[in-house]
This record gives structure tokens, C-alpha cells and sequence, in this order.
């Protein structure tokens, strides 16, 4: 368990459910969209180059919709490009998860990891996300943090 601070976020949303496997339709269009429109360079005031995909207003639980967001820290919402928006996500406890792999086929298997366990994690479903640094392009030894929000 570890305690987040909050944090800003400027980046590209969808609103999206992971029924009838909808979310990976849309979140690959939205990784897709990222990189081909140079989103990341379109950023001002970055913390890092480290890439945020975060999922959050969840309608229900992972079963309903939910917002997914990909983009990076930042230090100031106060200039926020057109076409992208801005977000502030409250700190607090969250259960960290390592995806190790093939990216994305990693990522996905730990989200399924993640569901099974949904019950005993306590999820708030406030916000969740992963993040993908330095080590999350290295082929089949490729790592990505997932942060679970617990009560």
C-alpha cells in the first residue's frame, strides 16, 4: 500500500466500458491518436516524460463506463491546450501493481490479475492508473505501474 500525493494531469480522454471488449477498440484509437498527433510534445509545464494512462468517473465499477485519459504530469493547469483537456486527481492509498512483459499483453493480463481480485482489494474507483517510464519499452522485459485507488 502506498499514499499518493494528488496530482495534475493535460492530456487526450475517451469515455469508454470494458463490455463486449469496447475499451480496447477506444483506448487503442487513443494511444493511436497520442502518438500520431504528437500529443506529448503539445504539453506545456511537464513534470516528467513519463506517460500516464489514468481511468476514472466510473459510472459502476470496471463492468460500467468510465473516462480513460492518457497524458502527463504536470505543474500548472493554467494553459491547457485546444483539444486537450486538464485534470486534478486527489492523493491517497493506492495499491501498486507491476505489469512485466510484451507490452500491451502485459498490461491486459494484470488488469485481469486485478479484476479477479476486485472484492478484496477494497477499490474506491476514484481514479486508477499506469505509468509508463524509461523501463515501459523494453520489448519482453518491459515494466509498467499500474496504482490501484483502496480505501
Amino acid at each position: 500500500m502506498e499514499h499518493l500525493d494528488s496530482f495534475m494531469i493535460i492530456g487526450i480522454s475517451v469515455e469508454t466500458t470494458n463490455e463486449n471488449e469496447k475499451s480496447v477498440e477506444d483506448l487503442g484509437k487513443l494511444w493511436d491518436r497520442f502518438y500520431t498527433e504528437n500529443i506529448q510534445s503539445k504539453i506545456p509545464n511537464k513534470n516528467s516524460d513519463e506517460i500516464y494512462s489514468i481511468y476514472t468517473d466510473y459510472e459502476t465499477d470496471y463492468k460500467g463506463k468510465y473516462t480513460s485519459i492518457i497524458g502527463l504530469k504536470v505543474n500548472s493547469l493554467d494553459q491547457i491546450p485546444d483539444g486537450l483537456i486538464g485534470r486534478t486527481f486527489k492523493g491517497g492509498k493506492y495499491q501498486k501493481f507491476v505489469a512485466k512483459g510484451q507490452m500491451p499483453n502485459a498490461v491486459i493480463e494484470s488488469w485481469q490479475e486485478i479484476w479477479a481480485k476486485d472484492s478484496e482489494l477494497n477499490r474506491r474507483y476514484t481514479s486508477d492508473f499506469e505509468v509508463y517510464g524509461q523501463k515501459s519499452q523494453n520489448g519482453k522485459n518491459s515494466e509498467v505501474e499500474i496504482y490501484i485507488a483502496t480505501e
